[in-house]
């Protein structure tokens, strides 16, 4: 029933994606071009993302805070790289209060300008450091071919800024960034392997030394980049003086790092897991993991299921019951399933009268017919089934469209479907240049084994390139 709801993938995957932002009641288009709406589903699931992640955060010792949205234009101009990378997407307010402004304020595309300068003012000794900071919060970016949730003029993120001591200190805490929170992050919640890699100096941040990626597949075999982590050297300790006196009695400059996930992850979530059914939401990111449904009204029956709703709960399942018997049961589990709810708990007259209930599980698919008494054994074991079930099949799907190539010719047609590896030596900037006249790049540099290459010269890299959103 619900392949007539959505646009197949295989017919049209964009329209697809579209369909069930709209139909699973995620989003809406706000009413300025590239803004938009996070319905209540969508912002609960984004709200579990903010929550297990501000906790990683938490733990690797970054502290919240929360910086101004308008900057001044000056603040910008400081770091020439970071202003020239960002120029096109700058949203510069140039009046207010009914009269125009003596200095242009830009809304933030990002904040290391404006949190170099408070870095600056809040770091005088080596005890200072590191000083390591994270917000939550809305930035603007002027997009020309705005998607919801790819790549919208306004989303939500975290963005962490840290300062230290030395350039090791540094590079070792964007290192624990990259993968400690975002890495286990994605596998660990969304279900989702992801390449970890540096980014090419053509790819990186602008105004950064380094910058890590994460890259996901999603099913029409395009890329994601689901999360940075960048070295910044002392470009921007230079440009808003961040020093500190060291242990020696020396005046010292400092080391910089900047890190960013965003509301880009639920656009990944979709397109990595989603299939013509709509969503499949991992279970541990579920905000509801199973929804116990009314089938039809009987005797028993609705007191059956909220007794099943208070067992799941106590069990630590987040459950939810559906008792709107007045509307049609087929409409209601064709609505759980465009919403990925992982499973759903269906208690009717007749299988009530055998003491049982029907489970059906979104992920694994089939239904199946368990034990009043069994429900929450059998449930509970199945949600954890199904979130290794499905990064395994993200995985595999990765795995079958990712070719090993030897030219840049063979590269730029394996991406075509997917993606393609081949050694950076061989491609080079040169090669680069070339695949991305064809709108192909290098999504990373990565080793053979999967780990990080310390520089682009390290020998054995592979550039991993694919077409990307």
């Amino acid at each position: 029933m619900a392949k007539t709801v959505l646009t197949p993938q295989s017919e049209d995957f964009p329209r697809w994606y579209q369909d069930v932002v709209a139909k699973a009641e995620l989003a809406d288009n706000g009413p300025v071009r590239g803004t938009m709406v996070i319905r209540p589903y969508g912002y609960s699931i984004w709200e579990r993302m903010q929550a297990d992640m501000d906790r990683r955060i938490k733990e690797a010792g970054a502290r919240n805070a929360y910086f101004p949205l308008f900057i001044p234009e000056s603040y910008l101009s400081r770091e020439a790289e970071h202003v020239e990378g960002f120029s096109p997407e700058l949203a510069v307010v140039t009046h207010a209060g009914g009269k125009e402004l003596e200095e242009k304020v830009v809304v933030r595309p990002t904040s290391e300008t404006v949190i170099g300068e408070f870095m600056a003012k809040w770091t005088q000794s080596y005890r200072d450091l590191p000083l390591l900071l994270n917000q939550w919060a809305n930035v603007v970016r002027w997009e020309l071919r705005p998607r919801i949730f790819l790549r919208t003029s306004e989303f939500l993120w975290q963005e962490g800024h840290t300062a230290h001591a030395t350039e090791e200190d540094a590079r070792l805490y964007a290192k624990r960034i990259h993968e400690e929170v975002y890495a286990t992050f994605m596998r660990e919640m969304l279900a989702m392997p992801v390449v970890l890699g540096r980014k090419t100096a053509r790819e990186r941040f602008a105004g950064a030394t380094n910058t890590l990626a994460l890259e996901g597949m999603m099913r029409d075999g395009k890329a994601l980049q689901m999360g940075t982590s960048h070295e910044l050297g002392q470009n921007f300790a230079k440009a808003f003086d961040i020093t500190y006196l060291s242990e020696q009695g020396r005046q010292e400059m400092c080391w910089t790092t900047s890190w960013g996930s965003s509301t880009r992850m639920l656009g990944g979530l979709i397109m990595a897991h989603g299939d013509d059914h709509g969503l499949r939401v991992p279970p541990r990111l579920a905000p509801v993991q199973v929804l116990v449904m009314v089938v039809k009204e009987g005797e028993g029956v609705v007191e059956a299921a909220r007794q099943v709703v208070a067992d799941l709960v106590a069990r630590g399942v987040r459950a939810e019951l559906d008792a709107r018997v007045d509307t049609p049961f087929g409409r209601r589990a064709v609505d759980a399933e465009l919403k990925g709810i992982p499973v759903r708990v269906e208690v009717g007259p007749r299988d009530l009268a055998e003491g049982s209930v029907t489970v059906a599980r979104r992920i694994a698919g089939g239904k199946s017919s368990v034990p009043l008494g069994g429900v929450a054994d059998t449930v509970t074991g199945a949600l954890e089934e199904d979130h290794d079930a499905l990064y395994a099949a993200a995985l595999a799907h990765r795995d079958a469209n990712t070719s090993a190539v030897a030219t840049v010719e063979e590269a730029a047609e394996a991406a075509r479907t997917g993606w393609a590896t081949l050694p950076w030596s061989t491609l080079g900037p040169e090669g680069e240049a070339l695949l991305a006249e064809s709108a192909v790049t290098v999504r990373c540099l990565t080793m053979p084994d999967g780990s990080v290459p310390r520089s682009e010269s390290d020998d054995g890299v592979l550039a991993v390139v694919g077409r990307a959103y």
